[in-house]
């Protein structure tokens, strides 16, 4: 599979690993830039109690976002080197469980997240 196969309408493995990458450069001035504009309200250790914890948070969804990426780029990956192979290697029930399961987590977050 190359770096310009097309995964779904005009995004190719390119495009995708190009996101990812920005994703992450950008989750990193924005965690900057929360973490600065929090500086000046931390005052006490109890403070420092209630923004931790909500910093985390907002790190673990990009994290989880960028690893849904990754993840989809390895289907697509392994999808390509399974049609020179067997269908059994490709669909792994535990695996594909597994994402849809994360994906529903990171959908609730995002929904309370909204709230």
């Amino acid at each position: 599979m190359g770096l310009d196969t097309t995964i779904f309408g005009t995004k190719t493995v390119s495009d995708i690993l190009k996101e990812i990458y920005d994703n992450s450069r950008s989750k990193s001035k924005q965690v900057n830039a929360l973490i600065g504009e929090l500086k000046p309200l931390v005052e006490n250790i109890g403070d420092a109690t209630l923004v931790v914890p909500m910093i985390k948070e907002y790190l673990e969804v990009g994290v989880k976002n960028d690893e849904h990426l990754i993840k989809m780029v390895a289907l697509v990956q392994r999808f390509d080197n399974g049609s020179k192979g067997s269908e059994a290697d490709f669909f792994n029930p535990e695996e594909l469980a597994k994402l849809m399961e994360q994906s529903e987590e990171i959908g609730k977050k995002l929904d309370n997240k909204d709230e």
